[in-house]
């Protein structure tokens, strides 16, 4: 729909900024608020277009764009990722495009740094390779469930999480997303601080499904607009940037899924 990127968020904290998810529509919000070449990595939660659907525009700006010169820009996901890009591309395998991004296979309990910023994955139930993300720095955190159904993994990765930033695709619950409902219970039994819905459905009333999610909760809960920003430890947006973002420090902006 017009003016509604899908799912793409710019994580800022610990020194870094990341790209979490990169959906059709979500860079050029991204380039409001920063640009490819000082992106430190890209984080993907699974293979769905409307996930991973800008990855292959931010490969064409970086290896044509006359952007300054940096070192291949890493990118997480899941391990079928390069397969996937190489067919697009016609190619026998990936390996032509590693001078611009270094892929880098997800796998359950992965960890990695960057800069400041620690990012661990959760294999998580999407009926498809697919993870959850809890980002830490500075004694903060935020934890993303990517697309899927209520499962431990998630709910081990959640825990006292500061912000919780949760898809509420369906009415009903499903085997591969979340309810508005299931996304509030998530957020209670996890001990979450506040929790943000987000990637809610076309079956779905955005405000309704946020105070559906906020009705379970009890807690401070919003749902993912396009240009807002979060600062984790602090209840409140500030307009003009785009959805959540950040473990403290300056605020973040993220194109967000609506």
């Amino acid at each position: 729909m017009p003016d509604r990127p899908c799912s793409g968020y710019l994580l800022r904290a610990g020194g870094a900024e990341v790209l979490i998810d990169a959906g059709p529509g979500s860079l050029a919000e991204l380039l409001r608020h920063t640009t490819l070449d000082r992106l430190d990595a890209v984080w993907l939660s699974h293979l769905h277009l409307d996930h991973i659907g800008d990855l292959l525009n931010a490969y064409y700006a970086l290896a044509y764009g006359e952007l300054p010169v940096r070192s291949p820009l890493p990118v997480y996901g899941p391990a079928e990722l390069g397969s996937r890009l190489a067919g697009f591309f016609g190619l026998p395998d990936v390996a032509p495009l590693s001078d611009v991004l270094d892929l880098r296979p997800l796998s359950d309990r992965h960890r990695v740094r960057v800069h400041n910023l620690e990012l661990i994955s959760r294999a998580v139930e999407h009926g498809c390779d697919a993870y959850a993300l809890r980002a830490e720095a500075d004694g903060h955190s935020l934890v993303y469930s990517g697309d899927c159904a209520p499962c431990p993994s998630l709910d081990e990765l959640a825990a006292g999480a500061d912000l919780l930033l949760c898809e509420a695709n369906d009415p009903e619950p499903t085997p591969v997303h979340h309810t508005p409902e299931q996304a509030g219970a998530l957020a209670r039994r996890t001990g979450a601080r506040q929790l943000v819905v987000t990637h809610v459905g076309p079956l779905l009333d955005r405000f309704e499904a946020t105070t559906a999610a906020e009705a379970v909760f009890d807690g401070p809960t919003s749902c993912a607009e396009v240009a807002t920003t979060i600062q984790v430890g602090i209840h409140s947006g500030h307009h003009g940037g785009t959805l959540p973002g950040q473990i403290p420090g300056e605020a973040a902006g993220v194109p967000c899924h609506e």
